[in-house]
């Protein structure tokens, strides 16, 4: 048995997790800090959290770990993986100018000045001018420029998150490739920084100096660094590698790494993924992110609420319920089970759309609608019609994905907090008329991000062996057919048809 563990920070919306795994996945240790606030909104639409709060959860887990009898030094690697799109400026000495910029955030710069003439003709005739106009106005060192140029002239660096906090564990200023989503820059058919003539430099407002080094997935970014082995307690000099970004890890910590399987996350954004060594666009003109097996692409559809709107659902209409089952010692996940248990597929007639997906509206919505409520409907009923709104929603971007690939998905895995309902499983199998598939751990993000510290120190020669030993399948849901045939019908003659006419409301709304 090969003795190496991995250290592998995981730095979501919610929360910051720290784990420690062996070689054959299995997690020896866990500390988690929640997040109280997750982010800070001064204004109306925008997300702030302080970046020093996050490295504070980083060493505050990391001793954690040790306090569990962990002993760091027989640590062979750390490694990292983090939320997506979320920013950090930095100063000369590496301290933040201001609050992160999370990716909720929706600050938007003023009017933009124009590109040169040639570009914006390219752009008209391309038919892509103004999602790169809207693509210029989100980009937050374009808000920067225009909102607040001292903190702009002031900038040394400009990061996202898993930038920030590499340069933290190492002194230097290196990012992995499969972390770089966001408004940056980055090519993301080369999966590296794009060509001095391209016209994305102006456009998003970052010279080349402001940016960090990146490391592809395996690569060492660096080694622990005196500072941080005072506040961490982790050795001096153990290597830090690079993994990417949260929903790339997770869909590797899955075992997702053929066109062919799918991994569904059942997290705070709700995503359909797939793998692919072909570069294809299935939103154009946006790309697709980098896997984090090197060379190869993520094609994602992403629900934004996603089973955030569970805790929604626990807080503000099932709060009575659930507090009465807490007062005797329950737990408020086995209410929603039970709920979701006892009534029929369909929910009596009652479907819960949860918010426009990008491939459905053209841009992400955060409204959402119910259809067919009546007074007949229990509260059981309107938790089914939300975890099988999500689950269509779902199935509807795995139709999107495959309609680009034209590779059928045959095999589907799940991950995330609700995959860890055996009720919220069974019903995916249901909605989508598959088997599904839940890995050893569902906090496979972690995990993608030590198989990627396992390829790179060696310890495996290549990701399909590292995840052959290190992801594993402990559960199968099987559909039931009754059900499955239920979901079939509504899905394509209900929910597919109501979502197109929403995407239409909701537009001109």
């Amino acid at each position: 048995m090969n003795p190496a563990r991995f250290l592998s920070i995981d730095c979501g919306t919610q929360s910051l997790r720290s784990f420690v795994f062996d070689a054959n996945g299995e997690m020896l240790a866990r500390s988690q800090i929640i997040f109280d606030p997750p982010y800070r909104s001064p204004e109306q639409g925008q997300a702030e959290q302080d970046a020093d709060y996050y490295w504070d959860c980083v060493t505050q887990t990391c001793r954690n770990l040790w306090q569990q009898g962990i002993d760091p030094a027989t640590l062979k690697a750390a490694t990292l993986t983090t939320q997506r799109g979320t920013v950090v400026v930095v100063d000369d000495q590496g301290k933040p100018l201001r609050p992160a910029f999370l990716w909720l955030d929706e600050r938007q710069a003023a009017e933009m000045p124009p590109l040169p003439r040639y570009w914006e003709k390219l752009h008209q005739i391309s038919g892509h001018q103004e999602t790169i106009h809207k693509l210029r106005r989100r980009a937050q060192a374009n808000w920067l420029t225009v909102h607040d140029p001292e903190t702009w002239r002031k900038t040394r660096k400009f990061l996202l998150l898993s930038g920030y906090l590499s340069f933290r564990l190492t002194g230097l200023y290196r990012d992995a490739v499969p972390s770089q989503v966001g408004y940056i820059p980055f090519d993301y058919k080369k999966h590296q920084w794009h060509a001095a003539w391209s016209w994305h430099w102006q456009a998003l407002g970052v010279p080349r100096d402001k940016l960090p080094d990146l490391v592809p997935a395996g690569g060492l970014l660096g080694n622990i660094s005196e500072a941080a082995a005072r506040e961490t307690g982790l050795p001096v000099n153990l290597p830090v590698i690079a993994a990417g970004a949260d929903k790339a890890c997770e869909v590797l910590g899955a075992g997702c790494i053929s066109p062919w399987q799918g991994a569904l996350s059942f997290g705070t954004t709700a995503t359909f993924n797939t793998i692919t060594r072909k570069y294809i666009s299935i939103n154009p003109p946006m790309p697709p992110y980098p896997a984090a097996v090197p060379g190869e692409y993520c094609l994602e559809s992403q629900i934004p609420q996603g089973f955030a709107l569970v805790r929604y659902f626990r807080d503000q209409i099932a709060g009575p319920e659930i507090s009465a089952a807490e007062d005797w010692g329950g737990d408020w996940l086995a209410v929603l089970d039970q709920w979701l248990m006892q009534t029929p597929a369909g929910a009596k007639g009652l479907m819960w759309q949860p918010g426009l997906s990008v491939q459905s509206s053209g841009e992400s919505l955060s409204r959402g609608a119910l259809l067919g409520l009546s007074t007949q409907h229990s509260k059981a009923d309107w938790y089914r019609a939300l975890v099988e709104g999500l689950l269509y929603a779902l199935r509807d971007g795995q139709l999107h994905v495959t309609r680009y690939t034209r590779q059928p998905i045959t095999m589907l895995f799940a991950a995330g907090g609700g995959a860890q309902s055996d009720a919220v499983m069974q019903t995916a199998a249901d909605v989508f008329g598959m088997a599904i598939h839940r890995p050893h751990t569902h906090e496979t993000s972690g995990l993608g991000a030590a198989i990627c510290a396992a390829v790179g120190t060696g310890v495996y020669p290549d990701f399909p062996t590292a995840v052959q030993a290190m992801s594993r399948i402990v559960r199968i849901f099987y559909p039931r057919a009754d059900r499955a045939a239920v979901h079939d019908r509504l899905f394509h003659q209900v929910y597919r048809p109501w979502v197109r006419s929403l995407a239409e409301l909701y537009r001109h709304g």
